[in-house]
């Protein structure tokens, strides 16, 4: 890696990381443990997860009930280290470049996937020319469009030219070049995320039957998937990587509402949290003690409009949907409903990830009623003086898109009602099918520390994860020139400046930025999460009974 490069992106994503340890409302017991008690290396524990919306193909999982599977299952060229956050190398040896838009990877030797197959880097390049083609259908192939030749293989239309990236070269079984269309400045840290993992043969002859048992290279491997129930991973003796798990395995627990997984945390039948839901914010630092988590989070809950839906297209449209956001009290909200639990967004990227500009969104994230009848009014008024918002059942959400609505209902007598689907999954296809009539919550994770990720993999036209449909020339001519920049300040800079259209356009509204604020059992320790808001899985320890 460029040494330049490298450094100012370890100085940015430790600042994420540092922030979180340093938060935990467990930091005073030093390993975040609550105790020290005598460890089963072989022990098991449970994790609150959700069934996930697609068969585990890693370049098939958007949402966390099925990205941490598949986190925990595969392991890619680099990812993050969770104390520092700086980038480290996993299967990758080196990732070189000397214009930011040739790199060359070459990987370490000994490393194989859990049936014995050793990864080389055909099973890199392979798994990115099957998962970029249009005819795989997978929901984040377009992570692979800076590849040059990707337009060949994922036309906008029509089928594809060639079932191979040019960009791509195997040089033996140890090196492959990436060449792509433009330069990236930044492209070694997009190469984290999980679509990037390698895939052996066997998934090349049935990818449907792999779906629902896959083979990867990660931690732990497969063991079974019983569906609405959960999947077990057990830790693979033979991982080659730098975190090697403490614990024998994770059961990815379905849990059909926060509020159940809560009461099962505080019985010790379930061991780690994903989110304490709100109904236990008030109460849950009392009931866990040492146990309870409480850090910042790279991450931002949102709600989008369907702008595919003629209703929201149209000039002065944005209006109206700026007068919504300004209808909302974001610091009400966050103190009663949400206990503290978040922080108010005053723009679409987090504090903490490399980019953020304080106040970016403007006099449209403030509260102020007054002006936002004044804006909805200008704007032509809402159509037929109603919204609803889709969010999932399951996640706990009820509460603040309840609050939301009432704001929104008394500041300017819009009605507004929360539109809850019964889990994620079936909220997710309801959005990824674009059959949303008004809004949709569109929380976000980081999936590398960079405001680009936050702006370009959601709004950009076309982009997998714009669930809104958003289009904008404007937006969009800014992203490109902020990729094509040589430098990762240049970068940031003119993604600040596409983030400044989307507070002109108003395609989403910010609600506020995410902390983790969640929880173990006794049964564990050692129990730590990322800024991504992971558990770092490998880390947790299972205490002997």
């Amino acid at each position: 890696m460029r040494g330049a490069t490298q450094a100012k992106w370890a100085m940015a994503a430790a600042a994420v990381a540092l922030a979180a340890t340093a938060c935990g409302g467990n930091a005073g017991s030093g390993s975040g443990s609550g105790s020290n008690a005598a460890v089963d290396p072989k022990g098991t524990f449970s994790y609150q997860s959700s069934e996930p919306q697609n068969p585990l193909q890693p370049a098939n999982a958007m949402e966390v009930g099925g990205g941490r599977i598949i986190q925990s299952i595969f392991k890619g060229l680099v990812d993050y280290d969770p104390a520092t956050g700086k980038i480290r190398n996993q299967v990758a040896d080196s990732i070189t470049t000397k214009d930011s838009k040739t790199w060359t990877v070459k990987l370490k030797s000994g490393w194989t996937f859990h049936n014995g197959e050793p990864v080389t880097a055909h099973s890199f390049v392979d798994s990115w020319n099957w998962s970029a083609n249009v005819k795989n259908n997978q929901i984040n192939s377009f992570w692979f469009s800076d590849i040059k030749g990707y337009s060949d293989v994922h036309p906008d239309k029509g089928d594809p030219k060639s079932d191979t990236m040019s960009g791509l070269k195997v040089l033996d079984d140890h090196t492959f070049t990436i060449e792509l269309s433009a330069p990236v400045s930044y492209y070694e840290y997009k190469l984290g995320y999980s679509a990037f993992s390698p895939l052996p043969k066997a998934f090349f002859t049935d990818p449907k039957k792999y779906g629902q048992q896959p083979i990867g290279d990660g931690p732990y491997k497969f063991v079974k998937w019983e569906h609405n129930k959960g999947v077990t991973v057990a830790a693979y003796d033979k991982y080659a990587g730098v975190d090697k798990p403490k614990n024998g395995g994770v059961f990815f627990k379905v849990e059909a509402t926060g509020e159940a997984a809560y009461q099962e945390l505080l019985s010790n039948t379930l061991d780690v949290m994903d989110l304490v839901p709100a109904n236990a914010l008030a109460t849950y630092k009392t009931d866990l003690g040492s146990r309870a988590v409480d850090q910042p989070q790279g991450a931002i809950q949102a709600i989008s409009f369907a702008m595919y839906n003629k209703d929201w297209q149209g000039k002065d449209k944005n209006l109206v949907r700026q007068g919504l956001s300004m209808a909302i009290d974001r610091d009400t909200i966050t103190k009663t409903v949400l206990q503290g639990s978040r922080q108010p967004a005053d723009g679409w990227v987090p504090p903490g990830v490399a980019g953020y500009k304080a106040g970016s969104c403007g006099d449209a994230c403030k509260y102020d009623p007054a002006k936002a009848k004044e804006l909805i009014k200008q704007g032509g008024g809402v159509p037929g003086n109603k919204i609803t918002i889709l969010y999932n059942a399951d996640g706990s959400h009820k509460e603040w898109v309840d609050a939301v609505c009432n704001s929104i209902r008394q500041a300017t007598g819009v009605d507004c009602t929360g539109d809850p689907k019964p889990d994620f999954k079936t909220a997710r296809d309801i959005i990824t099918q674009k059959k949303v009539t008004s809004l949709m919550r569109s929380g976000w994770v980081q999936d590398y520390p960079l405001n680009a990720n936050f702006l370009k993999d959601i709004y950009v036209s076309g982009a997998d994860a714009n669930d809104g449909g958003y289009s904008s020339p404007e937006f969009d001519k800014l992203a490109h020139a902020a990729d094509k920049a040589t430098s990762i300040d240049e970068t940031v800079a003119l993604y600040q400046q596409a983030e400044a259209q989307l507070a002109k356009d108003m395609p989403s509204i910010p609600l506020w930025y995410y902390k983790s604020t969640t929880g173990y059992s006794t049964s564990v320790q050692n129990v730590k999460y990322d800024s991504f808001g992971n558990p770092v899985f490998t880390q947790v320890e299972v205490k002997k009974k």
